[in-house]
């Protein structure tokens, strides 16, 4: 087995299990029809990229609980994954987002292999939408074909019906609000739901379920990855305004196109007076929103402090995560491990 603190040698594990694993789906698609090759393409390239860090943070929730390095864990890890690449096709769909990872969306990828005249578009949304719900059934499939013992894996069942729940309220609360002016408390409340909670609170703790974990360890995953989870979509919102597209993989200025209910949004508007905000109304939304005018929102939001005050949201949201950490009492390999985990999800350049 590789040393799990190699986060490389780590992420190759992954994406092995997920090669494999998708492949075999893939080929059980083509099996029934070979008409269904786009989709099952898209299966496979749903989980082609990616960090890692939902499975990270599983796999060392059951580390910290005193469990070993494990082959199965590692396939029960990679099933939060299959969970993140259903979030993303769902989540692209509904923004109409154009690029993830610097390469076409599923439902644009779908729609250029379809060649169907003026319905085409209509039918790559709707496969794009099956391939979402496809990967979300997958990732149940992982997880209850791991090879860790029933007893084990019954421990930590009742935590998905949790982590679908508040990741779809998530996403509808986002969907519900996308277009008003909300306030920063009402933004991090889809902070939290949409992403935080599916990205490292319920990986923590399903992997600490799975090892056995105990109230009161389960409380301070709660408390260590809440804040973390929502510094890491914090930072994730910085970087779609001020970060560079050839590394973030997604278009300039896709929040403001899609007018997003972010943080740095409500704290420019907060910030804002009655002439400024009459300039970001006339922006916000806009779907031929230029460079030039995009620049124009950033230089307001500068101006504003609204970047600013987001990074203090961020390093508070570390430090209070970090801090709950140092009295959880694990072993000192997780904790190391924990907090470089802490750091990678957060810094300006993730």
């Amino acid at each position: 087995m590789t040393d799990p603190h190699d986060a490389q040698a780590f992420k190759a594990r992954i994406d092995d299990v997920l090669a494999r694993f998708t492949a075999l789906e893939a080929d059980q698609l083509l099996a029934i029809d070979p008409e269904l090759r786009p989709v099952a393409d898209r299966v496979t390239a749903a989980v082609a990229e990616g960090k890692r860090l939902r499975a990270a943070f599983c796999y060392w929730g059951w580390r910290a609980a005193g469990q070993p390095d494990s082959d199965a864990l590692v396939r029960v890890a990679a099933s939060m994954e299959l969970v993140h690449a259903a979030a993303v096709v769902h989540d692209d769909l509904i923004d109409d987002s154009a690029r993830r990872h610097g390469r076409p969306t599923t439902h644009v990828a779908l729609r250029a292999a379809l060649h169907r005249g003026p319905r085409a578009a209509g039918a790559a949304r709707a496969l794009a939408m099956l391939v979402g719900d496809l990967l979300m059934s997958l990732a149940g499939q992982l997880f209850t074909t791991s090879g860790l013992p029933a007893a084990y894996l019954g421990r930590a069942r009742p935590l998905w019906a949790r982590l679908a729940r508040d990741l779809i309220a998530g996403e509808c609360l986002e969907v519900l609000r996308t277009g008003t002016m909300g306030d920063t408390a009402a933004s991090l409340q889809v902070v939290r739901y949409k992403t935080a909670k599916y990205t490292v609170e319920q990986p923590l703790l399903i992997g600490g379920a799975l090892a056995g974990a105990g109230e009161r360890l389960s409380a301070g995953y709660s408390a260590f990855g809440l804040p973390l989870g929502e510094a890491f979509q914090l930072r994730d919102d910085l970087l779609g305004m001020f970060g560079d597209p050839a590394r973030t993989g997604k278009d300039e200025g896709d929040d403001l196109r899609a007018r997003r209910p972010t943080a740095l949004l409500a704290e420019t508007w907060r910030a804002a007076d009655a002439a400024e905000r009459g300039h970001l109304r006339a922006l916000l939304g806009r779907r031929d929103l230029d460079a030039s005018d995009v620049a124009r929102v950033r230089e307001l939001m500068d101006r504003l402090g609204a970047p600013a005050a987001v990074e203090r949201m961020i390093a508070d949201r570390v430090a209070e995560a970090t801090g709950v950490l140092a009295g959880l009492h694990i072993p000192a390999s997780a904790a190391r491990a924990l907090t470089g985990l802490a750091h990678a999800a957060t810094a300006r350049g993730h």
